[in-house]
């Protein structure tokens, strides 16, 4: 399941930095609730692929992980996912874009599917 899930998390980078909305949102299920930093809650794969399209014309990249994720499993068929990462702007690092994710990972008849993603900057006291 682990190795699934995280390859999973890294077609999500993948597409993202392809710039390819429709293969990012595929990687959600249909129903799956999305959550951005700012609190904008997407609701469902079309509404994360609508949304996904506008911002991925932005110079917006992923950058991965300086850490391997958690992947921890609730069930056979369901996990726990906590992922940091950042983004780059015009291919500069931006550390106040650094970010912690967290998502619940499904089986689905499809395969692994994220039915929940919730992104908050990270933020020192």
């Amino acid at each position: 399941m682990s190795a699934e899930v995280t390859h999973l998390l890294a077609r999500m980078t993948e597409t993202w930095n392809a710039g390819d909305a429709r293969a990012y949102a595929e990687l959600f299920t249909q129903d799956a609730e999305y959550i951005t930093f700012f609190g904008l809650h997407l609701r469902g794969r079309q509404a994360i692929e609508d949304t996904h399209r506008q911002l991925f014309e932005t110079p917006i990249k992923l950058a991965p992980a300086d850490e391997a994720p958690l992947v921890k499993a609730l069930s056979d068929d369901v996990a726990l996912v906590i992922s940091g990462g950042g983004s780059t702007v015009d291919g500069q690092a931006d550390p106040s874009r650094a970010s912690i994710i967290t998502l619940t990972a499904l089986r689905t008849p499809e395969g692994w599917r994220f039915a929940s993603f919730q992104n908050t900057r990270v933020q020192r006291p």
